[in-house]
């Protein structure tokens, strides 16, 4: 069934009732996917969970559902992963964020570099936040998220990573040793990736004082938009491994 994300919250209580879709869902379950009276989808309002709706109404101008079952269910990892992303050009930020989503990101907290080439200066710019917000979102409905991942408007690297708390803190940079990973993941990871030039030395000397280890993931060099996804899978293999029996 298809799934739709709505910027209203949706409780338990709501369920038997009759409500109204946001126009955007009416325009592309009811539109673009040509659904009828009787077809069952999805809402999830990105706080956690998801309900079974039936179209009830439809009409020139909106849609009705009534609001069937609460399914717990998130689809999340077993750790929380935030990554540190410095920003890039074009659409290599697009692609790092709906994948980064896709591997269940918690979240993404854009950074400036020594060699970020991408920053919000104007207010044009950072509607760029909300554009990559919204990635994560389709991401969401696509993938079968119901939590869906804040994209945090950007600070300097320095200050990111001297805050920073989490249990384990990786810092992705070439390195001739890899940190040894624990049989069981920590509950709260962050990673930190640059942008196109990779992190200074600086950088990296400076996140390795605040208790980041470098991670070096196999012999090729990636690319930002690459490095999230590769990570994130390498996060998730280590998880269900460790929660598999052998």
């Amino acid at each position: 069934m298809p799934r739709f994300f709505v910027d209203t919250p949706l409780t338990t209580n709501l369920i038997g009732q009759i409500i109204t879709l946001p126009d955007h869902v009416t325009h592309h379950w009811c539109k673009v996917l040509r659904a009828s009276v009787g077809d069952c989808a999805f809402l999830f309002d990105g706080m956690g969970g998801e309900y079974t709706v039936t179209l009830t109404h439809i009409d020139k101008k909106s849609a009705s559902v009534k609001i069937g079952a609460y399914h717990p269910i998130n689809r999340t990892p077993p750790f929380r992963a935030s990554i540190g992303l410095v920003m890039s050009r074009g659409d290599r930020m697009d692609y790092a964020i709906q994948k980064a989503t896709e591997m269940g990101v918690h979240c993404i907290h854009l950074l400036t570099s020594d060699r970020c080439q991408a920053h919000l200066k104007y207010d044009r710019d950072f509607k760029k936040i909300a554009h990559w917000q919204s990635i994560a979102v389709a991401a969401c409905e696509q993938c079968g998220m119901n939590i869906v991942p804040n994209i945090i408007a950007p600070i300097l690297l320095d200050e990111w990573v001297a805050n920073c708390q989490d249990e384990l803190k990786l810092v992705l940079a070439l390195s001739e040793n890899n940190p040894a990973f624990n049989k069981i993941l920590p509950k709260n990871i962050s990673l930190l990736i640059g942008a196109e030039g990779g992190l200074s030395p600086r950088e990296i000397d400076l996140a390795i004082h605040h208790g980041f280890v470098p991670w070096r993931i196999g012999e090729r060099v990636l690319r930002t938009e690459t490095a999230p996804v590769v990570a994130l899978s390498a996060l998730t293999l280590l998880a269900d491994l460790t929660n598999s029996p052998l």
